[in-house]
């Protein structure tokens, strides 16, 4: 049972610190590695190193091929808008529930106020990070942000079929993003206003927010569709 754990442990810190490079852009699309380069770099055996490639492939970040190895998923422009609509659509479906005509919606924020506590705290940390362009600071925050948010929902498969999209959407944008002098322009920055409508019970705006950040994302696809170059620019301090 001991080894069982350890192993498990193990396997897991693989998996995060593996998924931590790929969400930062350092591993990139069509670059191969196998199992045997992850565990020397990692110092430790193969057994937990393709468990935890194989839970990342699972997630949809890694493609694998048994004869080459592994390498981390390449996404398309129609993808990231592919996952933006399945977000939009999800979400707009999950609040109207509890926001629009049944009167549960007090109830169901006072219920969650603590949890609700703890969500400020990341939105403010994600906000300030997108203000000023750190996209390390953003994409950790961003992610737990959404994750402790969807205690709101209160149902699981949704909250885990949602966090498994952003973070595709992450592994597909970051290499755009990192290249742009543009990037605070692109990278939402509404966490604190959704936060405050929801804590609010305030129907329509949770709404109007929610469909400000799928207008920002499809925006942004659209500019990379029109194949329209990054160029310099600066975010502010």
């Amino acid at each position: 049972m001991g080894a069982g754990v350890t192993r498990s442990t193990l396997r897991q810190q693989i998996a995060d610190a593996l998924r931590d490079e790929v969400l930062a852009g350092r591993m990139r699309p069509r670059v191969e590695f196998t199992v045997k380069q992850i565990a020397e770099q990692y110092g430790v055996s193969a057994t937990p190193v393709r468990e935890a490639l194989f839970d990342l492939s699972a997630q949809g970040l890694l493609e694998s091929d048994q004869h080459r190895g592994f390498r981390v998923r390449e996404f398309t422009v129609a993808d990231y808008r592919s996952m933006v609509e399945a977000r939009a659509l999800v979400i707009d479906g999950v609040f109207r529930g509890i926001f629009d005509g049944t009167g549960s919606a007090p109830a169901v924020v006072a219920a969650h106020r603590p949890a609700l506590v703890s969500v400020r705290r990341r939105a403010e940390e994600a906000a300030r990070a997108a203000r000023s362009g750190d996209l390390d600071i953003l994409i950790g925050y961003d992610l737990r942000f959404w994750r402790e948010l969807g205690a709101v929902i209160g149902n699981t498969y949704i909250n885990d079929f949602l966090q498994r999209l952003r973070m595709q959407a992450w592994v597909f944008a970051v290499p755009y993003l990192r290249g742009d002098g543009d990037v605070c322009d692109w990278l939402w920055n509404g966490h604190q206003e959704l936060v405050e409508a929801i804590t609010a019970a305030d129907g329509p705006a949770v709404r109007t927010v929610l469909d400000d950040y799928y207008a920002h994302g499809l925006s942004w696809a659209d500019r990379l569709a029109a194949g329209n170059p990054p160029h310099p620019g600066h975010c502010a301090g």
